[in-house]
């Protein structure tokens, strides 16, 4: 999740069901849907799970709608959970997202508008709905308010931003300006809007062009008048589209990214249909060009792959250098050799020949020029380094130690103080962590806290969410030096209010070293790193100088081998190749705690299924 600029709000999981209560033809490429229902309101679960009223307050926010596999009558649905859902994965419930176009709570409606785009699940569910029809879908997730401190707003998408766009304009204050460019398919798709008087909108009609194919919103946008004063950005649609608008507006306009939203909200691919029905896609041979990238994980290929990612490879062909010998140039590779491997890509559909000798990246290897995925494939990308330490997992599994060093001739903690890796792998960690901060700010973990001391990889964010939501708290963090430095460069950025920064400090001292002294320690996945011996340690050592009637909230994830996960598998064995250590159980979890002198008085359950520890000194419990 990237910084933002827009104040996040976050929404409980909640799995509704609803039913279509009527349908209207905006255009002639797109319907609105509207759902009512009990389940919009306040309700219990079949499970007994009470479950909030229905919210939505953002101008973007999205819900998913599960739908049922061809020939079957009943959908394969989440399981609603306490504070979560489990999203089954074999199979996986069939779900398309969708925009809430409106939500009007005093009605109890709710409206989606779907874009008859090309054949999909969605859209031809839309087309054949009937008044009475039920479905059900979860979300949003969040909501994130209108952008602060911008002097005005670019928006640009295609025609499944409409919804979106035309939410936003809704929101707006009259005093706002803004630029704002939608693509759609011909002109008789385009929308009543609400008009402003300081908002221009630009319609791209593509006239009779393929969705996808042209470069009508880059080109608007790239030539237009630039305002004076800070801009905020949000650009939604093709995911080819989206990436380069981004790029434009970071790397030639100088757009802060904090300041840059983007949403790729479809990509182009192959659709194969069913053969009993040519107007739905076929779920078993059909996959998004992620699901496919995903399944690229025996040798040849993933080592393909990241060899491709290292030389720069899909990056330079999405920048126009599409031939060997250009590309070799670039790359600084050897022609021939490279031939090989282009070819190798063209095999397994990453790229395509477009004629002797040149290429051009299909719509899965577009995925590969998406930052976070080329950062965990690249080697000295902040995920990518890290996962260097599974090329010693055999070693690991004989000794039970980490075999990081025997791989990269450099123990993890020794990468970890280059300054610049640190840097990025810190701004990731931050990435990840509002909606978890926001969370914790708003419930009641807080209650007659004076004083929190914070040891995390994401203690700015947390402080940030902290001290906004609690005037008279004052916030520590204690931090290595390479972590404090990067603090206190962030720090201003990601809490701008200087009487907020002000409650905030930042101490430079180990997990190992006694906490300050506080009210409140908070120690948030610090503790997948350390042996068990040494986090039992850590924790005696945070608890150490609590003050009267202190508690320690811990935040660690744990292993379920009652619910087994190839996701935490995946992690579990990373940890062990790199530190030695691992993802423990809960039971493991409850030794490291009883060790350290504590005990648990409660759990609790926040933001999206996350589990807080609530500890306090055995000997007060």
């Amino acid at each position: 999740m990237p910084k933002t600029s827009r104040r996040l709000t976050v929404h409980p999981p909640t799995l509704r069901q609803v039913e279509v209560v009527r349908m209207a033809d905006l255009t002639p490429g797109m319907r609105r849907v509207t759902l009512g229902g009990e389940q919009l309101r306040a309700f219990t679960s079949a499970n007994g799970f009470p479950q909030p009223a229905f919210e939505s307050s953002g101008f973007d926010d999205d819900i998913s709608l599960v739908f049922c596999y061809p020939g079957q009558d009943v959908p394969v649905l989440p399981v609603q959970e306490e504070h979560r859902l489990d999203l089954r994965r074999d199979p996986r419930p069939l779900s398309r997202t969708y925009t809430v176009r409106r939500w009007d709570p005093e009605s109890g409606e709710l409206d989606v508008d779907v874009v008859k785009h090309g054949i999909g699940v969605g859209a031809t569910w839309a087309y054949r709905a009937e008044i009475g029809d039920r479905i059900h879908f979860y979300g949003p997730s969040s909501s994130r308010a209108l952008p602060r401190d911008a002097d005005w707003l670019l928006v640009a998408g295609d025609d499944t931003a409409i919804p979106a766009i035309a939410r936003l304009l809704e929101d707006l204050p009259d005093d706002v300006r803004a630029q704002v460019f939608i693509e759609v398919a011909e002109d008789g798709h385009r929308l009543e809007l609400r008009t402003l008087p300081h908002v221009e909108v630009t319609w791209l009609v593509r006239d009779g062009a393929e969705a996808g194919t042209t470069t009508h919103l880059v080109d608007a946008v790239k030539n237009t008048d630039w305002w004076d004063g800070r801009p905020f950005a949000w650009v939604a649609g093709e995911r080819t589209a989206v990436r380069d608008l981004r790029r434009h507006l970071v790397e030639d306009r100088g757009v802060r990214k904090e300041d840059v939203e983007f949403s790729g909200y479809w990509r182009r691919g192959e659709v194969v249909v069913l053969e009993t029905d040519g107007a739905v896609p076929d779920p078993d041979k059909t996959k998004t060009p992620f699901e496919k990238v995903h399944d690229l994980t025996e040798l040849i290929r993933p080592i393909a792959i990241r060899t491709a990612v290292e030389l720069g490879v899909p990056e330079l062909i999405s920048r126009g250098v599409t031939s060997v010998p250009d590309l070799a140039v670039k790359a600084d590779a050897d022609e021939r050799a490279l031939g090989k491997l282009l070819r190798y890509l063209q095999t397994i559909d990453l790229l395509a020949e477009t004629e002797p000798g040149n290429y051009r990246l299909t719509s899965l290897g577009e995925v590969l020029t998406v930052d976070f995925f080329a950062d965990a494939l690249h080697s000295t990308g902040v995920v990518g380094r890290e996962a260097l330490g599974i090329h010693g997992l055999t070693e690991s599994i004989r000794t039970g130690r980490a075999a990081y060093p025997s791989v990269t001739g450099q123990t993890f903690a020794e990468v970890r103080t280059y300054q610049d890796y640190e840097d990025r792998y810190l701004e990731r960690l931050a990435g990840f962590a509002p909606a978890l901060a926001l969370s914790i700010a708003e419930s009641d973990l807080l209650t007659g806290a004076r004083h929190v001391v914070i040891h995390s990889g994401s203690a700015g964010v947390l402080a940030g969410e902290l001290v906004a939501a609690h005037d008279d708290l004052r916030v520590t963090i204690c931090a290595l030096p390479a972590q404090a430095d990067w603090l206190h460069r962030d720090l201003p950025d990601t809490i701008p209010d200087e009487a907020h920064r002000a409650r905030v400090s930042v101490v430079e001292q180990s997990v190992f070293e006694p906490s300050p002294a506080a009210d409140l320690v908070l120690v948030s996945r610090a503790f997948k790193s350390l042996p068990d011996a040494d986090a039992t340690h850590a924790l005696r050592r945070a608890a150490e100088n609590l003050l009267p009637g202190g508690r320690v909230l811990l935040i660690e994830e744990t292993f379920d081998t009652d619910d087994l996960d190839e996701h935490d598998g995946e992690a579990d064995l990373l940890a062990l190749t790199v530190h030695g250590s691992g993802l423990r159980t809960p039971t493991e979890l409850d030794t490291v705690i009883t060790k350290a002198g504590l005990s648990r008085s409660t759990k609790h359950t926040v933001g999206w299924g996350t589990t807080v520890h609530e500890l306090v000194p055995a000997d007060t419990h």
